[in-house]
Parts: structure tokens; sequence; C-alpha cells
């Protein structure tokens, strides 16, 4: 009887090595993401939690290491960049909106250019693609007539357009008004739910509790710790780790005050 043949991991990254300057910020990372797997990133300012995911989406040149989608290396020098981003997509803090685009024009500008996609057939995607993110009535509409939530949405139904095997959101939440951060949580919640594969770097900790199925914690370019997110909030075991989590716990008593 033949083995089963064990699919290989959506995204993985091994020794991912990367220098600004001649100061690392990138110290040998190993990360690895299983199909409808959500992975979020935590750690402070400067760990390296942005800059992971620009080399995911191979937006940054890596200075060491491999980059594999679906068990095919795509950081490998003859690889087809642009064939490789259409399997990811990538959100921002900055919502980046063409200003000149309808908010439908936007989601479905990347299927029409870069896939070839029929106008009529990226347009019937991009609608449902909008009503999924509660934003059906806003197709006609242009970016500055939206709030800041709504525009974070477009730009995740703009990611989701190309439909990709991995979804990267670099602290999407980060530019927003506090009373707008929920409607998209909401909205990542929504997308969990439904298998999308997804690396997250937040520091939305009990988003990150509760939607997560693993919790990476980053620190001076490297994987300090991973684990469930009970284990990771509830037992961390290393100390710098619980060191970064009480100064979490601190600054939200601090804000509530």
């Amino acid at each position: 009887m033949a083995a089963r043949r064990t699919a290989p991991p959506a995204l993985e990254l091994r020794g991912i090595k990367k220098r600004y300057a001649g100061s690392t910020v990138l110290n040998g990372v190993d990360l690895s993401l299983a199909e409808h797997e959500v992975v979020c990133l935590i750690g402070a300012s400067g760990s390296g939690k942005s800059t992971l995911l620009r080399c995911a989406d191979l937006l940054e040149p890596i200075d060491g290491g491999s980059i594999r989608l679906a068990g095919e290396r795509v950081s490998a020098t003859d690889a087809n960049v642009d064939a490789t981003r259409r399997g990811l997509g990538i959100v921002f803090q900055g919502f980046n909106l063409f200003p000149h685009l309808t908010v439908l024009e936007n989601v479905t500008l990347a299927p029409r250019i870069a896939l070839g996609q029929e106008p009529s057939s990226a347009a019937v995607r991009g609608r449902a693609l909008l009503a999924s993110l509660g934003l059906a009535d806003k197709a006609g509409t242009y970016p500055d007539k939206l709030s800041g939530g709504q525009q974070q949405r477009v730009a995740i139904a703009r990611a989701l357009a190309t439909e990709p095997k991995v979804l990267l959101l670099d602290e999407i939440t980060s530019a927003l008004d506090p009373v707008l951060v929920g409607e998209v949580l909401e909205a990542l919640r929504a997308l969990a739910k439904s298998g999308m594969t997804m690396l997250i770097a937040t520091h939305e900790m009990s988003f990150a509790r509760e939607v997560a199925d693993r919790v990476c914690f980053l620190d001076a370019g490297k994987i300090v710790e991973e684990g469930t997110p009970k284990r990771i909030f509830g037992a961390p075991r290393d100390a710098r780790t619980r060191e970064f989590l009480r100064r979490v716990r601190s600054a939200g008593r601090a804000a509530t005050r």
C-alpha cells in the first residue's frame, strides 16, 4: 500500500535573513503555515514583523534562506515573481487605494490586469467580495468618501480578488481610530472561519488570542517562542515573551485610567 503524501505547507520560510545598512533585521527566521491555518505575529515595534511579511511577499529581497509557496521555491533567482505574488495577497497599514478609481475598480484592477480576467467576470467576483465584507452599497463610491475602516475592508477585498493561497496582513488596524478597529477585525474573523490561510502581524492581543491557531513572538529579528494562544498568553516559557506581555498589559491598564 502506497504511503499517503503529506501536503506541503501553504507557506514555508526557512532561515530568512535580512539586513539593512549593515544592521540585521531578520536573523534566521523559520516559519511555516499549513493550509487554512491562521498565525499571528506579535512583538514590539522594530522586532521584524513587517519586514518578514514584506520578504514573504517578495517585496524585499532576502539575504539568506528560502521561501516556498505550496512546496515551490519562490525565492530562487529565476523564480517568476509576478506569478508568486498572484498566490499571495498582502494588506498594509495604509490603505493604498487609488483615489481616482471607484471601490469596485480598485478591487477589480489586479484581476483584470494581472490575471487577464474579463471585466464582467472580475466585476461579479468583486461585487461578491464587497458584499461579504459589508460594502455592497459602496461599489461605485470613491475612496475619499469612505471611513478608514471601510477603506481597509476595500483593501482586504482587493487582496482577495486574485484568489491568493495565503493572505498577509501587516498591522492593518494600527492607523484606525479605535471605534473603527472592530469592523476590520470582524472581517478577519469571518475570513478565518471561511478557512483562509493568514499570516497576521498584529498588536491586538485579544484578537490574536481569539482567532489564531498559533502565535509567534518575534524579538530582535528571531522567533523567540511560538505555540497556541492559550499557552503563549497563559504560560509563556521565555522571559522575553513574559516581559513583552507584561508591558502590553501595563499599557492597556494605563490607557483605561
